[in-house]
């Protein structure tokens, strides 16, 4: 048996399959499956690998195929991707079922405290992932896959946002550092992706070419829905440029930050502390900020240390980031509940906001509680409060009436 077309070294097929694809010129299709799940989906799974013969026009063939329990959307994606390494200059999509759970839309200004990124090609990961409650779930194409699988991570992903619940998380994608990213866009624009992450952006002309791209795509494919984009700031250039970046289209919801390219950029090792990179977050804040988009921290990368995660998220949210990253399901809760505002910080914050609504009412321009005078950018920053409290359902619409 020959090695497989698709298959990488080290190989994990649990929950995907291996594919190869023998061309013949006489013969018919030969069908040869090993499979951990024949009793239940080997015949059902046989008639699928048919169907895409049909579709792909193999009249003769030898297909040998490995099945670890692998989807429908995995192996449609795998089998294309073998055809397609086979015959390049096949262009035909084989696109698997869109589920009517993955047909919602998302806003600029949603909650995005944790966002979960998952590798692009390893499809075993994405089935529950929505079940942790990550506010986003994050499909990757960029550093989390080898060079060598980048078309099949295309592929998965794209079949993934059709065919895998998101349990209502926003749906992003991390597509490729630039100019190679804009090739990803045909794979995730038509299928409903909410949130583009664009890495290692250093200049706004980076983000205009993303957003030129996406229009002509969502024009071809008659797409309706918005759809944002979060530059990730993983340069010294991208630092210095953070505010060019943070304005360069409307369709900008987020500015993220990311410390290990940034650390080797600079050229200093990433500490626990991160006096190393106080400044660039803080710039990076700064920036999204005065842009009226969300500033986003980098990822942390022990999942063991929930402590210091928790620390983290803490002193990130004192910086002024409103999300962070995540690389492990357990991260989620605490990220969500880390950033939540505390029940002592509601509580002052719906005194200031009732005692500026009542001397609004008034006619006061004087707002005090107790003997305390409260400024305008105290009463803002108490309403900022109460809107994330509102959000994390931390306080009922009705809460005056709960307080009066």
């Amino acid at each position: 048996m020959g090695k497989p077309i698709n298959k990488k070294e080290n190989f994990d097929v649990r929950s995907d399959c291996l594919v190869e694809i023998i061309p013949k010129t006489s013969g018919g299709i030969k069908l040869e499956t090993v499979s951990r799940v024949e009793s239940m989906f080997g015949s059902s799974t046989r008639e699928l690998l048919l169907e895409m013969c049909r579709f792909f026009d193999l009249k003769n063939a030898h297909i040998i195929f490995e099945d670890g329990g692998a989807l429908p959307f995995t192996i449609q994606a795998r089998f294309e991707l073998t055809v397609k390494r086979l015959f390049p200059d096949v262009t035909k999509e084989y696109l698997s079922e869109f589920i009517n759970a993955n047909n919602y839309k998302t806003t600029k200004d949603k909650l995005r405290r944790s966002r979960l990124y998952l590798p692009g090609n390893e499809s075993k990961y994405f089935i529950n992932a929505g079940l942790h409650n990550p506010d986003g779930i994050i499909l990757d194409l960029e550093d989390s896959v080898s060079h060598s699988e980048k078309d099949a991570a295309q592929l998965i992903v794209r079949n993934a946002l059709r065919s895998v619940n998101f349990y209502g998380a926003e749906r992003m994608v991390r597509i490729n550092q630039l100019p190679r990213g804009l090739d990803d866009l045909k794979y995730i624009i038509p299928h409903n992706v909410h949130v583009i992450l664009i890495p290692k952006c250093e200049s706004a002309e980076q983000v205009i070419q993303v957003e030129l791209e996406m229009e002509q795509l969502k024009f071809e494919n008659q797409i309706r829905n918005d759809i944002y984009f979060m530059p990730i700031i993983e340069s010294a250039l991208g630092v210095i440029k953070s505010y060019e970046i943070a304005t360069a289209s409307k369709m900008n919801c987020a500015l993220a930050v990311g410390l290990e390219d940034y650390t080797a950029d600079i050229g200093v090792e990433r500490t626990l502390e991160g006096r190393e990179s106080y400044v660039a977050r803080s710039l990076v804040v700064n920036a999204a900020k005065a842009a009226g988009i969300q500033p986003i921290d980098t990822v942390f990368s022990d999942v063991s240390d929930m402590e210091g995660l928790r620390e983290s998220v803490i002193e990130a949210k004192g910086l002024g980031f409103e999300g962070k990253g995540c690389i492990h399901p357990r991260q989620i809760k605490v990220i969500n509940d880390s950033f939540a505002p505390t029940e002592k910080e509601i509580e002052k914050a719906q005194r200031i906001v009732v005692a500026f609504e009542k001397a609004e009412a008034k006619g006061l321009g004087v707002v005090s509680l107790g003997s305390k005078m409260i400024d305008a950018p105290v009463v803002k920053r108490a309403q900022r409060v109460i809107h994330l409290a509102l959000l994390n359902n931390l306080i009922k619409g009705n809460w005056r009436k709960e307080i009066l």
